[in-house]
């Protein structure tokens, strides 16, 4: 293979500072909770838009208190967090295994770690790109580095990266935009001259030649995460970071013929990279295009460069907001209201202000929707709603707080609600319900590795653990991410840590699944961590912006 991969365990730096940022995740609503002891103070993340929009940088302010300093505690022999002492926390058997599995995909360029690889699967015949370091595929890896205290192999991921975004990238003779960010990269290794070198994929290589829309917005999140879990804010200031921000969110924020807030996709752009009916305003794009920009936000220096962009995400965060917040929810009271809209209405005034058909409704909704709950939908374009429940897409609207308070509440009382549909003996479903025959062929194109409840069409994921994690933690509900961790650990070493499981229930290891797929390995890790000490939320959760408005209530459209 063309990579070198590490063996051994990494060497934990010494030079770590203790945090002094507060962090901006509000951990207050978890103080009723007798395991929980966490206080909140304001951040310069936390300030609303109405103050960081049209004035100075500004100090950072506050202490990152319950934030666990890298510096202290030794890592036992076998991996674990370091964490897990200081908490006096009984590892689960199968952490070690993990921790070991994970070392085991580093890739080193020029003897320094830069990433892990997608899957470590020798058994498997075709290695395809899973020898390949991917940007969405890594932050899980990074996010468990950095809980265990190693910040040094993100660092250079990120660094890496950014050098990346610079090259210039075409698909035959097409030139993508200067901000893109690769779906991969591979460290070349000529073992006779001792050179690395890396190969980067925008998306020229990829099934489908989508570029990945999704990668700049991990990248900025991830940037921030780093600087919350380090406290080293030096990286994020730099020239290069700087820059590498803006071009991401050039590629965004520029004015066209969109009358909606919302990015426009090609199917197959984000987590979802193949023929899945994701086409047009995907709701995990949207929920990490909000999400990236609300942390962009929080590192963007006001200089005469800045200045500029923050006025821009400023305007275009309330936009984006209020679109979601209003168009993309759905929850019982809703979905009858859309049963009863009328059509063809004209004019500002119109209430169906998408057209939407409400013979288009399908049958399952009406009994998958339950009384208390809700979530945000697949997609919302003229004429069309995919009313399917896509996970990472409302699991990042919790940590974003691109949903309100009421909203994730109503998320995780779905969940709890419907969980042998969405949980299952695997959590968790990537998207719900499976579509097959008829509407198989013509939304998949025949597409045989996305067959019903198999991989992206109904498949059971168990990275997205991590993310259910998160939001259980933040919304207050640890026992649902706790019952769900229970479920993964009955099988996920037992099954070589498959990437995804096949049926209805999960209960199937994927037909196509590749073993000791990193991100299964490393998200079982996060979730483990952030359960065993919530304060790690703090890299990847922000809390509500109180200048944002919270969702208009719209009256129903129906004939009296």
């Amino acid at each position: 293979m063309d990579f070198v991969v590490g063996a051994g365990g990494m060497r934990r730096s010494a030079s770590h500072t203790s945090l002094s940022e507060s962090d901006d995740f509000d951990l207050s609503r978890l103080l009723n909770k007798p395991r929980i002891n966490v206080e909140r103070q304001r951040s310069f993340d936390d300030r609303s838009l109405s103050d960081v929009s049209y004035s100075g940088h500004g100090g950072r302010g506050g202490a990152f208190d319950g934030m666990y300093s890298p510096g202290g505690g030794l890592r036992s022999l076998v991996g674990t967090p370091a964490s897990s002492a200081l908490h006096s926390f009984e590892p689960h058997p199968i952490v070690g295994d993990a921790w070991e599995a994970l070392r085991r995909s580093l890739v080193f360029f020029r003897g320094q770690p830069l990433g892990t690889i997608a899957a470590f699967d020798h058994a498997s015949e075709e290695v395809l790109n899973y020898d390949q370091v991917f940007v969405r595929d890594f932050v899980p890896s990074a996010l468990a580095f950095l809980m265990n205290g190693e910040p040094e192999i993100v660092k250079h991921f990120l660094l890496k990266t950014l050098l990346l975004q610079g090259w210039e990238k075409k698909v035959d003779r097409f030139k993508l935009g200067e901000g893109a960010m690769p779906a991969s990269f591979k460290v070349l290794h000529d073992s006779k001259k001792g050179v690395d070198t890396l190969h980067a994929d925008f998306g020229e290589s990829a099934i489908g030649r989508v570029a990945p829309v999704d990668s700049g917005f991990w990248w900025i999140i991830l940037l921030r995460a780093y600087t919350k879990s380090t406290g080293d804010y030096t990286l994020a200031e730099t020239p290069e970071c700087q820059k590498g921000m803006r071009l991401i969110l050039s590629l965004c924020l520029s004015e066209g013929f969109d009358t909606f807030p919302t990015l426009l996709c090609a199917d197959g752009c984000c987590m979802i990279d193949r023929r899945m009916g994701v086409y047009g305003y995907p709701i995990e794009i949207q929920a990490l295009f909000f999400m990236a920009l609300r942390c962009a936000l929080s590192m963007m220096k006001r200089d005469n460069e800045g200045e500029e962009f923050v006025e821009k995400i400023a305007t275009r965060l309330h936009a984006l907001s209020y679109h979601m917040r209003s168009y993309f929810w759905l929850d019982f009271q809703q979905l009858n209201d859309i049963y009863r809209y009328k059509t063809e209405e004209y004019s500002h005034t119109a209430v169906n202000k998408f057209n939407v058909i409400p013979d288009s409704i399908p049958d399952w909704l009406f009994d998958f929707m339950p009384c208390q709950g809700g979530f945000f939908i697949g997609n919302v374009s003229p004429a069309r709603m995919d009313f399917r429940w896509f996970a990472l897409g409302n699991m990042i609207a919790i940590l974003s707080s691109l949903a309100t308070p009421e909203q994730s509440t109503a998320i995780m009382d779905l969940i709890e609600e419907r969980w042998e549909e969405l949980i299952g003996e695997m959590p968790l479903k990537i998207c719900y319900p499976a579509i097959e025959n008829h509407e198989w062929r013509i939304v998949t194109g025949c597409d045989p590795k996305n067959t019903r409840w198999s991989y992206h069409n109904g498949g059971s994921w168990p990275v997205l653990l991590w993310l259910l994690t998160a939001a259980c933690i933040k919304t207050g509900r640890p026992q649902i991410a706790r019952r769900a961790i229970d479920l993964a650990e009955r099988r996920l070493l037992k099954d070589g840590w498959p990437e995804y499981y096949d049926g209805k229930l999960g209960r199937y290891v994927g037909k196509q699944a590749r073993k000791f797929q990193t991100w299964s390995i490393a998200g079982y890790l996060v979730a483990k961590m952030m359960l065993e000490d919530p304060s790690h939320l703090g890299m990847i959760s922000l809390e509500e912006d109180k200048a944002m408005k919270p969702v208009l209530k719209r009256s129903a459209s129906w004939t009296n």
